[in-house]
């Protein structure tokens, strides 16, 4: 079994995102991702970070009286050791939020993790990898993420929901407006989503789902990183 993990960070800051959205949490990020969504923001988790024990993880992430966990990425669930890691922060009595895009296979993660499921929507430029296999396998208290940045994605998200029924089968269906990014990163970026159109689609079409802000880039500068 594996025992080491790329690391990118681990910090302690207040949960940005998903129906935990204010509560404080401590964020393991791992390094890489095989994915390359027109809006990512977080490209430095790609290549920067460095090799950690299991062990030293779990310890680093217990230093803080924080009963909430989120493993991240980049994609956590590329590397085999993540799964002994959400177990250890488990049996510790921590509640384990995983965050994964919709592109890798959620059915091997200990049954305590709650996965939230980044489903990718045709403006990320990913759509097509996503395996919707993976939504046999979503639980009650699982949640489904969409980034919209445009009505295209709004729609299509929209067709997912409302195919797959998803509102009846996790704990929450979140709808997050792409955050602006500036031009000239690794990643060229996105020109965004206002929220307020955003959320006026949601109430026009009575959509059972909730508008999702990353918090995290409302209290601090939205480029911050360890926030």
């Amino acid at each position: 079994m594996q025992t080491r993990l790329l690391i990118n960070e681990i910090f302690h800051s207040v949960q940005g995102e998903s129906s935990r959205a204010g509560l404080p949490c401590v964020f393991v990020r791992l390094r890489g991702c095989h994915l390359r969504c027109t809006w990512c923001d977080t490209e430095y988790a790609f290549s920067e970070g460095s090799t950690m024990q299991v062990d030293d993880i779990v310890n680093y992430a217990l230093q803080w009286d924080t009963p909430l966990v989120q493993i991240t990425g980049g994609e956590p669930l590329l590397q085999e050791a993540v799964h002994p890691l959400m177990s250890r922060l488990c049996d510790a009595g921590k509640t384990v939020l995983l965050e994964t895009s919709g592109a890798c296979d959620i059915s091997a993660c200990d049954d305590r993790v709650i996965r939230i499921m980044d489903l990718k929507c045709p403006g990320s430029g990913e759509a097509d990898r996503n395996d919707f296999g993976n939504i046999a396998h979503l639980r009650s208290d699982d949640e489904v993420k969409f980034v919209i940045g445009d009505r295209e994605d709004y729609e299509w998200a929209r067709g997912v929901i409302e195919t797959h029924q998803l509102t009846d089968r996790v704990s929450a269906v979140l709808l997050s407006p792409v955050h602006a990014q500036k031009p000239g990163k690794q990643i060229d970026g996105h020109a965004g989503l206002e929220a307020q159109m955003l959320a006026e689609w949601m109430l026009q079409d009575q959509l059972s789902a909730r508008l999702q802000l990353q918090m995290h880039k409302v209290i601090w500068h939205p480029e911050r990183r360890g926030v």
